[in-house]
C-alpha cells in the first residue's frame, strides 16, 4: 500500500472519530433536555447521502463529502440554514424554547467532547505504552543551537540541565515547546567545556526565533554522511556523491549533520565552499543553495546511539493524572500558537487536510495515530471555540449575550450571522488549502 494511502486512510479514520464524537457531544444534551434531533451526519450530504436511515425522529447518515459533520437540531440556526421552520410559531421541543441554559450546554457540548476524548486518549496511551524520555546526559554529543540562541550565550554541544531552575523530564521533545509556547526566565546548561552556565532569556524568545526561521532551537547532534544526491540538485550540480564526507563549509569544521546546516543558513553568499572527504581524497567543491537553503541530499547517521531513550511505565492513578496534565499542556501550547498564526509569516504557514495528512506516520502505527487523534481533537474543540458565528464559539457568544443583556437576537440578525460566519468559514478553508497547493508546486 503506498504512502499516501496509508497517511489518507489514517487522516480519515481519526476524522471520522472526531466528527462522531463532538456531534455526538451536542445529541446527548438535546436528548437530555427533550430537544428534536432532525439529522446526524458523519460528513456533509450536499444534495445526497451515501448513506442514511431514519430512526425514531432522527435521520442518521453519512455525507459524501467529509469536510466534518452536523447535527440539525429542530429549532435552530444552524448551517442548514432552514429559516422556513423559523417563520413557524415555536414549538416546545425545538431548540429557541428551551432556557438559554440548556442552549448554552448544547452548543458546548461538541467541544466538551474533544476535550474528554483527548485526556482519556492520553489516558489510556500512558497506561499502555508509558512514554520515552530523554535527560541531560542521555545525548551525546550535545544539542545544536541556532544562531538566535547564540546571541543569549548558548554554544554548540551545549547540554541542557534545568529550565527556570526544573529539569525537563523529555528534553529531545519539551525544550523546543518550552522555547515557542511558555515563559522562560533561565536555562541551565554545561557548554562542550565542561563549564556550567545559567543563561537568560527575554519574554519574546518565542517570536525572535519564530520570525529569523529558527525553530527548533535546539537539536540533538549527530554524526552523518550523505546517502544519496537528488539529480537536478544543487548538490548534484557541485559535484556531489553518495558516500562522500562533508568536513568543512566556508572554513568552518563540519562534525555534525546541524553544523552543515548551520553553514548554509548562515551563509552570507549566494554559493558556499564544501570540502569533502571522497576515497581519502579531500576536494573542496563550490555549492549554490536554493533560496530556502536546500541543496539535495539525503543523509544517514552515522552512531545511532546519539540518543538514548528510556521508558517510563505509569499505574492506574498516574495515567488519570498524567493524562489530565498532558491535555492541560497541549491546550496552553496550541493556544499559544495563536500569537504565530496572526502574523503575515505564520499565516503563510497554514495548513490544510494535506498538511494534517503529512502529520501521520508513513506506517500503521496506533501510538502516533491516537497519539494526533487526541491532538486534532484538541485543534477541533479550540477552533470551534472561536467566536464565529457558524462555529460553537459563535452560537456561544450569542447565548451568553443573551443571558447577560436578557435579549435575544433576532432570527433574521442570526441568519445573516450565519451567513458571514459561513462565508469566513470558506474562505479560511479556501485560504488553508490553497497554501497546501502552493506548498506542494513551488515547495
Amino acid at each position: 500500500m503506498s504512502v499516501f494511502l496509508i497517511k489518507g486512510a489514517q487522516l480519515l479514520l481519526s476524522l471520522s472519530i472526531l466528527v462522531v464524537l463532538h456531534e455526538l457531544g451536542h445529541f446527548i444534551p438535546a436528548k437530555v433536555f427533550k430537544t428534536r434531533v432532525e439529522k446526524f451526519y458523519l460528513f456533509f450530504d450536499v444534495k445526497f447521502s451515501l448513506f442514511k436511515k431514519k430512526i425514531g425522529e432522527t435521520v442518521y447518515g453519512v455525507g459524501w463529502l467529509p469536510l466534518g459533520g452536523y447535527v440539525k437540531i429542530a429549532g435552530m440556526i444552524d448551517e442548514s440554514m432552514d429559516t422556513e421552520q423559523m417563520e413557524q410559531e415555536p414549538q416546545p421541543w425545538e431548540f429557541r424554547s428551551k432556557p438559554a441554559w440548556q442552549r448554552l450546554i448544547i452548543m458546548l457540548g461538541g467541544v466538551f467532547m474533544n476535550f474528554i476524548l483527548a485526556i482519556f486518549l492520553f489516558m489510556v496511551m500512558l497506561m499502555v505504552w508509558g512514554t520515552n524520555y530523554t535527560g541531560k546526559d542521555d545525548v551525546k554529543y550535545g544539542y545544536s543551537v541556532t544562531k538566535t540562541l547564540e546571541n543569549y550565550g548558548f554554544q554548540q554541544g551545549d547540554k541542557i540541565i534545568s529550565v527556570n531552575g526544573k529539569p525537563i523530564e523529555d528534553l529531545t521533545v519539551d525544550i523546543n515547546k518550552v522555547l515557542m509556547f511558555r515563559t522562560i526566565d533561565n536555562i541551565k546548561v554545561e557548554h562542550e567545556n565542561g563549564t556550567v552556565e545559567n543563561l537568560k532569556l527575554p519574554e519574546d524568545i518565542g517570536t525572535q526565533l519564530f520570525e529569523a526561521g529558527d525553530f527548533p532551537g535546539f537539536e540533538a547532534r549527530s554524526p552523518f554522511q550523505i546517502d544519496s544526491v537528488i539529480s537536478d540538485f544543487p548538490a548534484a550540480k557541485a559535484g556531489l556523491k553518495a558516500k562522500d564526507n562533508i568536513v568543512a563549509i566556508n572554513g568552518q569544521p563540519v562534525n555534525y549533520f546541524s553544523d552543515f546546516v548551520y553553514g548554509l543558513k548562515n551563509n552570507t553568499k549566494d554559493h558556499a565552499i564544501l570540502q569533502i572527504e571522497r576515497n581519502n581524497e579531500t576536494l573542496e567543491l563550490t555549492i549554490m543553495p536554493t533560496k530556502d537553503n536546500k541543496v539535495g541530499i539525503l543523509t544517514t547517521k552515522t552512531d545511532l546511539d546519539y540518543i538514548k531513550y528510556n521508558s517510563r511505565s505509569y499505574t492506574f492513578s498516574e495515567s488519570v493524572s498524567g493524562g489530565m496534565s498532558q491535555a492541560y499542556w497541549e491546550i496552553k501550547d496550541y493556544l499559544a500558537q495563536f500569537k504565530y498564526i496572526f502574523t503575515k509569516k505564520g499565516a503563510s504557514q497554514i495548513g490544510g487536510f494535506a498538511a494534517i495528512g503529512q502529520m501521520f506516520p508513513a506506517t500503521w502505527n496506533w501510538q502516533a495515530f491516537w497519539y494526533l487523534t487526541a491532538f486534532l481533537s484538541i485543534m477541533l474543540g479550540v477552533l470551534n471555540l472561536l467566536p464565529i458565528p457558524a462555529l460553537d464559539g459563535g452560537h456561544v457568544m450569542f447565548l451568553l449575550y443573551e443571558m447577560v443583556s436578557g435579549r435575544k437576537p433576532g432570527d433574521k440578525f442570526m441568519e445573516y450571522a450565519q451567513m458571514v460566519g459561513f462565508f469566513i468559514l470558506i474562505g479560511l478553508v479556501l485560504f488553508a488549502n490553497g497554501n497546501d497547493i502552493y506548498k506542494a508546486i513551488f515547495g
